[in-house]
């Protein structure tokens, strides 16, 4: 099977790219939920691994995204490269990682960011930003000369993706596009597009 029609190798080739051009976070995508009443939204998070189960990144699961996520796990992912003038899209559902996979991925973070998972209180409001730099001062403290644990209330998820959609920039907005959906056999059905 050749590259361009297998997503995850397409995937893997276009990030390789991406990392190797773009000036700042090419690990950067925009994640969508949906509440319980209906009403998108929509941030930016960090793809923390991709594999053949999915697309990975991670948060504190108090966080509005994973309330979004407990009611309605189908979500949907989008990377754009400018340097690259190519961008994908990813629909699909997002499960827990295993607590071993997130274990392992914290510890590989840098401390101060291990720090700064257990002093956000993510998405809460607080008085001003000395509040902010008093919990990582007091859970720096905490944790100095230690390893720092991963919190119970962080942890990641992985997107399994239904429909990945490829897109090329192109003169004239002639733009090559074309998507991967997932049959019910696990087999990966190829369409082009137009732009």
């Amino acid at each position: 099977m050749k590259e361009q029609d297998e997503p995850y190798k397409l995937f893997q080739s276009w990030f390789l790219e991406a990392k190797n051009s773009e000036e700042k976070e090419p690990t950067a995508m925009s994640l969508a939920t949906v509440d319980d009443i209906g009403q998108p939204s929509v941030r930016m998070v960090l793809l923390k691994g991709v594999d053949l189960g999915g697309f990975v990144f991670y948060t504190n699961l108090g966080s509005p995204k994973v309330q979004d996520i407990e009611k309605n796990p189908r979500v949907a992912l989008c990377l754009h490269w400018k340097s690259l003038d190519k961008q994908i899209r990813i629909a699909g559902q997002s499960v827990p990682v295993s607590p071993e996979e997130a274990d392992a991925y914290f510890v590989s973070r840098p401390l101060q960011s291990q720090i700064g998972a257990w002093a956000s209180r993510q998405s809460e409001a607080m008085p001003h930003r000395l509040e902010l730099e008093k919990r990582v001062a007091q859970f720096g403290l905490k944790f100095l000369g230690k390893d720092v644990p991963r919190p119970a209330f962080w942890s990641g998820f992985r997107v399994v993706p239904k429909r990945i959609e490829f897109w090329h920039q192109k003169p004239y907005r002639l733009h090559d596009r074309f998507r991967f959906d997932l049959d019910d056999q696990g087999n990966w059905q190829k369409t082009w597009l137009y732009p």
